[in-house]
């Protein structure tokens, strides 16, 4: 797995059973930070002429592919799929583009794993936001939580209404953190420290709050040109201290999980992704809304998002739904996703 907030390559090492439910045992887990080569590599692909960004897809599958196989040397066995989300530079669903890098079959070639990947092109084509895909995972593996909160590079709900799986994206999250924490010369706000530090700039906030994408109802879906074009560029005008436009960052996501929230019955919310461990943003986020927060341990904030990620190879393996028109908007459940054979 690697997310928008280009912190690094995330590995997990899962079983999966079935008894009347699924289940899933993580037996290893590791992240690998991208080295500042890579990040540059991944921020900047966007510019790349075509014969580049075939180069640099080709690339990131074989790193992803070596990786995986010396992740994989100690395990007890040889496991049956390497599943892999690539690392995503375009994604317009209104366009039916969605593109994520990181070739499955240099995955499959460098690994010596069959592997499954590009999970989301499917859901576009079917004219489906293409995002979120964790929900399924939500409700399969995760279902005794009312509500499952990500706070990833974008911040993601999923939750059951009348028996039917609903998500969508809220806002960006991690990805507008780490930008300006950077300025500061971090790679992450640690605790969210920095940003308590700062000031609500209030007109900036709620520019933010009334940005049009708030006010669409879902499905919907964020991608990076979103934050650089319409997000980004709002908070620059404003010509902020970081830490200012931190403090104001946080309350902005903290309004708009709410917002997306608190219409909905009290229950139990299970928070995860990097965002969970931003001491300040949580407790920003558990004053406002009336559900009762759940913070799981490290290895559940850090790999949720991977664990479902091979979860979605294992259902594309058995030909089942893993991906659901509730959530992406699509006129039926399908099951997405190539597989390659070494």
């Amino acid at each position: 797995m690697s997310g928008t907030s280009l912190d690094g390559l995330d590995l997990v090492a899962c079983r999966f059973t079935f008894d009347q439910s699924w289940n899933y045992e993580i037996l290893k887990s590791l992240t690998i930070p991208y080295s500042h080569k890579w990040v540059t590599k991944l921020s900047t692909a966007t510019e790349l002429n075509a014969l580049d960004f075939a180069f640099l897809n080709n690339d990131l599958g074989k790193f992803i592919g070596k990786q995986v196989a010396e992740f994989c040397a100690d395990l007890p066995q040889k496991p049956d799929l390497v599943s892999s989300h690539g690392h995503t530079i375009f994604h317009q669903p209104e366009n039916m583009l969605t593109v994520q890098i990181g070739s499955g079959a240099s995955i499959a070639a460098y690994s010596g794993l069959r592997t499954a990947c590009d999970f989301r092109t499917l859901d576009v084509a079917l004219e489906g936001q293409g995002a979120p895909l964790v929900p399924v995972g939500d409700e399969l593996l995760f279902g005794d939580f009312d509500f499952c909160l990500n706070l990833g590079g974008i911040a993601n709900i999923s939750f059951s209404e009348n028996g039917e799986r609903k998500a969508f994206d809220i806002c960006p999250a991690n990805m507008a953190f780490n930008h300006f924490i950077k300025e500061l010369g971090y790679e992450y706000d640690l605790d969210g420290n920095c940003g308590r530090t700062g000031q609500v700039q209030e007109e900036l906030l709620r520019l933010l709050n009334d940005l049009e994408f708030y006010q669409q109802k879902g499905p919907k879906s964020l991608g990076r040109e979103w934050f650089e074009n319409d997000f980004l560029p709002l908070i620059n005008s404003f010509q902020l201290a970081p830490n200012d436009a931190l403090r104001t960052l946080y309350e902005h996501v903290s309004d708009q999980i709410c917002l997306a929230v608190d219409q909905y019955p009290k229950g139990r919310m299970l928070i995860t992704g990097g965002g969970a461990h931003n001491v300040f943003l949580i407790e920003l986020f558990s004053e406002k809304t009336k559900h009762k927060t759940i913070v799981p341990s490290s290895q559940i904030i850090d790999f949720k998002e991977a664990i479902i990620f091979a979860f979605l190879g294992v259902l594309r393996l058995r030909e089942e739904a893993n991906c659901l028109k509730s959530v992406t908007g699509t006129n039926h459940n399908h099951s997405g996703g190539v597989i390659y054979l070494p």
